[in-house]
């Protein structure tokens, strides 16, 4: 028997291929679980490229909704690549669009048009089996992490996230030990903390070594803050477990800062450095660009560092948002009603150059220095300069915490 596993052509940077937020996991698991139950060949491909066998069977995976453009590409070229092989396809799309009204109907039609068998959730019969990391390419990229969930699902209700309908039971995991083939860990769950068995996990964690080698750990969907100001103690267990560039969420309103402040505190005591703590931020949402510009400017104070997460809802089934053109519009992209295509750009802009300050120490961003445009020693006089000196130098110097005003605002 002979398995093709597709990733579509999804648009990752070429440097990120193997990024922590794409690699395709469940894919993986069922590679290992066809080479183990059912003696199959098996061969994970990128994009939509022939292989060197005819697939008794291939199995499509997808991502986010408004991809959902480049998983159709990759069902369309294999079908007529491959006319007398199975396709199964399954992921968060597909997923998404068997469970929500406004998208099943139209996706249940192109799967049959294709001849195509969708399967939502997590395929259970490869869920006992490791991932297969063989299976990925590693050139010119080697991959020096591993993918861990310790727990499945989320007891928490965000309007804004379907993990919790996608996965509605929350299951935790006693121990990760055995699974251990790496020295960087990447936790995949939606909420760590959450873990009925975290205290055993973290302690569990902190002595893991591989190959000789003490194991560094990242949460890559953050931890619930909330949990930490009900138990501090566990960020002391969070460095102790050797987690790096720990990250909260402020979801919310600016009312919540005294709340998000005595997190990223806690944190803080527990051995963080401020500028190696993230704070998740949706934008383009429910809250205004000028209430997001307030939460910017107090995560400027605090100086941490910012995730901006542009909203799109789940029915946004494309996303040709282009940070280099001056004008888009909803056309192009998911543009909420209360927000402008330019207040969405000019806040990724001051995230980035804010981001760019915190890590450098510096008190304003300027394109010229960060090109390089500055020796290292001009840049370093700058910093004790005052602001009116530096901008007759640097003439696109931007300080975070001005009031700046969109193109064309008088």
């Amino acid at each position: 028997m002979k398995v093709l596993l597709v990733q579509p052509a999804f648009p990752i940077s070429k440097k990120s291929r193997n990024h922590k937020n794409f690699l395709p996991i469940g894919l993986l698991k069922i590679g290992t679980y066809f080479q183990k139950k059912r003696r199959a060949e098996v061969k994970l491909i990128y994009g939509n490229k022939r292989v060197g066998f005819k697939p008794d069977e291939i199995w499509v995976t997808s991502l986010f909704t408004y991809w959902s453009e480049y998983f159709w590409d990759s069902v369309k070229f294999y079908r007529k690549a491959y006319p007398g092989s199975k396709i199964r396809v399954g992921g968060i799309y597909v997923s998404l669009s068997l469970k929500n009204h406004q998208l099943k109907q139209s996706f249940k039609e192109k799967c049959e048009k294709f001849n195509i068998k969708p399967h939502s959730g997590l395929y259970l019969p490869a869920e006992k089996y490791q991932p297969d990391y063989s299976l990925v390419p590693t050139n010119p990229h080697p991959l020096d992490y591993q993918i861990i969930h310790a727990s499945r699902g989320c007891p928490r209700h965000c309007s804004f996230c379907y993990t919790w309908k996608l996965e509605p039971e929350f299951n935790s995991k006693k121990s990760i030990s055995e699974e251990i083939c790496s020295n960087k860990l990447v936790f995949y769950d939606n909420n760590l903390l959450k873990n009925e068995n975290i205290d055993e996990l973290l302690e569990e964690v902190a002595n893991l070594k591989w190959g000789g080698k003490a194991v560094r750990c990242e949460s890559q969907s953050g931890f619930d803050g909330r949990i930490l100001e009900e138990r501090p103690e566990l960020a002391i267990a969070l460095k102790k477990a050797k987690f790096d560039y720990p990250r909260i969420a402020w979801d919310w309103g600016f009312e919540q800062w005294v709340s998000i402040e005595k997190q990223i505190n806690i944190l803080k005591d527990a051995g963080y450095s401020s500028k190696n703590v993230y704070v998740f931020m949706i934008y383009n949402w429910k809250l205004s660009f000028e209430e997001m510009e307030k939460k910017r400017k107090k995560c400027w104070e605090w100086k941490i560092q910012i995730t901006d997460c542009r909203y799109r809802p789940i029915t946004q089934l494309h996303d040709y948002f282009d940070a280099r053109k001056k004008v888009q519009t909803s056309e192009d992209y998911y543009i909420h009603e209360g927000w402008t295509d330019a207040e969405v750009k000019q806040f990724r802009r001051n995230v980035r150059k804010q981001n760019i300050c915190v890590r450098h120490d510096f008190t304003f961003h300027s394109g010229k220095l960060e090109r390089k445009g500055v020796s290292k020693k001009e840049s370093m006089k700058l910093r004790n300069m005052p602001p009116a000196k530096i901008r007759k130098i640097l003439p696109d110097a931007w300080y975070p915490d001005n009031n700046m005003k969109l193109k064309g605002e008088k």
